[in-house]
């Protein structure tokens, strides 16, 4: 008798504990709710957290900076930092292929738009600074767009690529009037780096108008 009490109230506590982790799950669900939901207003420009949330979901570093460079080499600014964001998430950082900074300009790179632009005194460190970086990589981006008569897809292609692989994509297209980047770029990555690149500028565009000057 004893025992079948025991068994009881053991059933009983487990039933109690069962219901108050279902209640601690249903309360957890409609806090993440809460705050995803706030958090999409927020990025609308609605409610407290819109700031914190498009700190972390689409973030600017320099602006100034990127302002500055776009207005001097005739560049979309959002342009530069979808860039940015594509290549670094606006944080300091070498790559494995050795490619630096916030723009990941790769050391060769680097020592070309140095003698082109007459950076006699640049040195490879200098890339960690964030207003020699964005400069280096805002003269490239407007020389390989130069190269492709303006053509963004295919600029953007060449910042991930490299200018041999587009050009030889180009050819065997038919040429830029027949070349389309989700058929014609054979490079997964490359495919998917336009795609993004071209999105997160349009973001940055709608949610970084005042800081971007646009």
């Amino acid at each position: 008798m004893a025992g079948a009490r025991r068994r009881a109230a053991t059933r009983s506590r487990a039933r109690r504990r069962t219901r108050a982790v279902r209640r601690r799950r249903r309360i957890a669900a409609l806090v993440v709710a809460a705050v995803v939901g706030a958090g999409a207003a927020g990025l609308a420009g609605i409610g407290p957290l819109g700031d914190a949330v498009r700190e972390l979901t689409l973030p600017l570093r320099h602006d100034d900076i990127i302002r500055q460079q776009a207005e001097a080499k005739d560049l979309d600014p959002a342009l530069i930092a979808a860039i940015i964001y594509q290549e670094s998430r606006f944080r300091d950082q070498t790559s494995e292929a050795g490619a630096k900074g916030l723009m990941q300009i790769l050391p060769d790179t680097a020592l070309f738009i140095a003698r082109k632009s007459g950076g006699t005194e640049f040195e490879l460190r200098d890339l960690a600074d964030p207003d020699i970086n964005i400069r280096y990589g805002s003269w490239y981006l407007r020389y390989l767009l130069d190269r492709h008569d303006g053509d963004v897809a295919l600029a953007v292609a060449a910042y991930n690529a490299g200018e041999g692989n587009v050009e030889r994509w180009v050819r065997e297209a038919g040429g830029p009037e027949h070349f389309d980047p989700d058929e014609d770029i054979p490079f997964p990555e490359t495919r998917a780096y336009v795609a993004e690149v071209l999105e997160r500028a349009e973001e940055y565009r709608r949610h970084y108008k005042e800081e971007l000057g646009l």
